[in-house]
């Protein structure tokens, strides 16, 4: 895959907006990941300054793959992203590991249930194995679950069909 940038349009579902994160949204962005609860299965700690926040925001905006942010309709609150990353294309394979963390206030309300495939023919994505909620999700969107743990994580696979 060359290094050119992709263009990631704003998707809209009944209830969110969502949109590529930019520099503006920091304050949300520190906002969202200061939360334990939001951060606990990710790879990163409690942001603890709006630096660090943006710091988040511009790692997505560099790299290859695209973080949306995710906006309620009623209040323009941030209240999530989600997004691809690690995109890799091999022949006629293109795949890319996904993302996405949710407010705790938002949790449980089928927020979390699709959106975009990019054209991607394998999405792939890597939860820790206490992390019970995410692999329901996963589960329920169609992912098939790997039968073995790689470096303490559950690994998932969704191929498209056709």
């Amino acid at each position: 895959m060359t290094n050119q940038r992709l263009e990631y349009p704003p998707l809209h579902t009944e209830r969110i907006n969502l949109r590529i994160l930019n520099l503006v949204d920091a304050e949300a962005v520190h906002r969202h990941f200061s939360d334990e609860e939001v951060t606990r299965y990710m790879d990163i700690d409690p942001c603890k300054d709006l630096k660090e926040a943006e710091e988040i925001i511009q790692f997505h905006i560099d790299d290859l793959g695209c973080r949306w942010g995710m906006f309620d309709k009623g209040t323009d609150e941030l209240i999530g992203t989600c997004g691809y990353h690690y995109l890799r294309r091999e022949d006629e394979e293109f795949t890319a590991e996904i993302g996405f963390d949710l407010s705790k206030a938002y949790w449980g309300q089928g927020l979390m249930y699709g959106g975009s495939s990019m054209g991607l023919t394998t999405i792939d994505a890597t939860v820790e194995p206490e992390n019970a909620r995410s692999i329901t999700l996963m589960e329920r969107l169609g992912f098939e679950r790997d039968t073995e743990l790689r470096e303490q994580f559950v690994y998932f696979e969704l191929k498209r069909n056709g």
